[in-house]
């Protein structure tokens, strides 16, 4: 069954109002006629079943036929900070962080960043992975589109974390893995966390201990050394599966 995103405002009584390139994709991509089923959530805790009832000129009329709670979003708000990586990797890197419940991913800026950006071209690269976002939400199900924030320096982002619950930063000389295991364990539902990943060349030392200063915990993923499109989603999926078991 097919899964959209709207606006609270687009529910009116029994019915669903949905406008924009989603309605071009509807009737011109996927040929849903009327009588099709669907669903769309409001991204504010509401999944709304439906049945297509007709389109109009610049809009699709979905009748309700029934409202379920939103169940598929994590109990915590998992925010990934991700050192800017190089070619398409930061597209993979949302798309999955995504799936794997991410609430918004923060692309930052560091000291071994290869990647540098000017102002009109990380406009462009931030609207691309908004769409990379929104897609990957659509596909996995989500319950709402998570954020992705304009870039920001490492600084920038510690500051931004402050106002989360718990910060993660795994790093390859952290050797600890009890130490890492209490620190997870620890956790508890409804807790935001963030977590911060290094570019292919990962942190400098002094990133890690400005991180720390930040209340920041360094962990370990474990002996192996993780590429930094790997690094997150392992450690998204650790959270997954703690939060939700």
């Amino acid at each position: 069954m097919h899964h959209f995103f709207i606006t609270p405002e687009q529910v009116r009584s029994a019915n669903v109002y949905m406008e924009g390139p989603d309605v071009r994709h509807m009737n011109s991509v996927l040929r849903m006629r009327t009588g099709e089923s669907l669903t769309v959530s409001d991204q504010c805790g509401n999944r709304y079943y439906c049945r297509l009832e007709r389109y109009e000129e610049n809009r699709a009329v979905l009748s309700v036929m029934r409202t379920e709670e939103e169940t598929v979003e994590l109990s915590s708000r998992l925010y990934l900070f991700q050192g800017l990586a190089k070619g398409e990797k930061m597209e993979w890197i949302i798309q999955k962080a995504v799936e794997l419940g991410a609430y918004e991913i923060i692309p930052v800026e560091t000291q071994r960043s290869v990647v540098r950006l000017d102002e009109k071209k990380a406009a462009k690269k931030v609207e691309r992975w908004r769409t990379i976002a929104a897609g990957g939400a659509k596909q996995s199900d989500r319950g709402m589109i998570p954020g992705v924030h304009d870039i920001l320096s490492f600084e920038q982002a510690l500051e931004y974390a402050g106002k989360l619950d718990v910060l993660l930063i795994p790093y390859e000389n952290a050797k600890d893995m009890g130490e890492t295991r209490r620190i997870i364990a620890q956790i508890k539902p409804g807790q935001s966390v963030g977590i911060f990943i290094g570019p292919e060349g990962g942190f400098e030392e002094t990133e890690i201990a400005m991180a720390n200063q930040y209340r920041a915990h360094t962990i370990t993923l474990g002996k192996r050394i993780l590429r930094t499109e790997t690094a997150g989603l392992a450690l998204l999926s650790i959270l997954m599966y703690h939060l939700e078991c």
